[in-house]
């Protein structure tokens, strides 16, 4: 089941055309929001995006792991992984098929900020 795979590029690219800042700024744009994504979730927050999902980090111990080829028992470490929970507006999606995102609430104007489309970082400051 090999897709297509988005790229930073297209991303931009999207935002170009939606948006009509300059390329140059889309590309910045996307950098920037990749950015805080990552160093929240980098920092141990939790990064929800509305109608999207949520980002977040989980601790995992130590446990006795078997090499598949000789058998024997290996000790893996402890380590934090990256979890990612997909929202029920996303699952909605992907489970009707595809397309865009579709939000039932009124856009803001052009202009203004949509507080419905925020990214979150889990924390007062990212609220």
């Amino acid at each position: 089941m090999a897709g297509h795979t988005v790229t930073r590029a297209e991303l931009a690219e999207a935002v170009f055309r939606e948006v009509g800042l300059s390329r140059n700024e889309c590309a910045k744009l996307v950098e920037s929001v990749l950015d805080l994504i990552a160093d929240g979730v980098a920092r141990g927050e939790t990064v929800k995006i509305s109608s999207f999902g949520s980002f977040s980090i989980r601790s995992k111990g130590q446990r006795i792991g078997r090499n598949p080829k000789t058998g024997l028992e290996v000790p893996i470490l402890p380590r934090r992984v990256l979890v990612f929970h997909a929202s029920h507006v996303l699952k909605d999606q992907i489970n009707r098929g595809g397309g865009a995102l579709v939000d039932a609430r009124p856009s803001a104007e052009p202009g203004e900020a949509d507080a419905s489309k925020a990214i979150s970082t889990g924390t007062p400051e990212g609220r």
